[in-house]
């Protein structure tokens, strides 16, 4: 997929050090994943992704909601919560959260099925969970 091809729907699997990036095809059936962010700061991780956003001419945010194992807020939701709003503040579509749990755990275990070496996963987990979490909101939109 080139960049500036109108996908619409990106998703976001935000970690304490990367950010997975993910976005739907055009005819919005499956994920695609397409790049990771190294964390900085607030500020430059929020302008990373409106590049992303802008190069792929995205109308639709969907941002993975880290809820604890037992379906609870806990700290890592709440750093999410300010990453949204920040998000919030410079971004003019919709973003929409989805409960993200497990899914770094499937990227992994689909990785290691794959044979992949520890160096690789590390670079494409964060990738992986994104594209996992945007095919959970395509298969809500498309069977709500």
């Amino acid at each position: 997929m080139k960049k500036s091809q109108v996908v619409s729907t990106m998703a976001l699997d935000v970690g304490s050090k990367r950010i997975g990036v993910a976005v739907a095809d055009p005819s919005q059936s499956y994920a695609l994943p397409i790049g990771k962010i190294e964390r900085a700061n607030l500020h430059a991780d929020v302008a990373r992704v409106m590049e992303y956003v802008e190069n792929y001419g995205v109308t639709d945010l969907v941002v993975g909601d880290p809820l604890t194992l037992s379906g609870e807020r806990g700290i890592a939701a709440e750093r999410i919560d300010a990453f949204v709003e920040a998000l919030r503040r410079v971004f003019g579509g919709a973003i929409h959260r989805i409960d993200e749990r497990l899914t770094t755990a499937q990227a992994t275990k689909a990785m290691i099925a794959a044979d992949a070496s520890r160096k690789q996963r590390r670079g494409a987990v964060d990738m992986m969970a994104a594209a996992l979490i945007l095919e959970t909101f395509l298969t809500r939109r498309r069977h709500p």
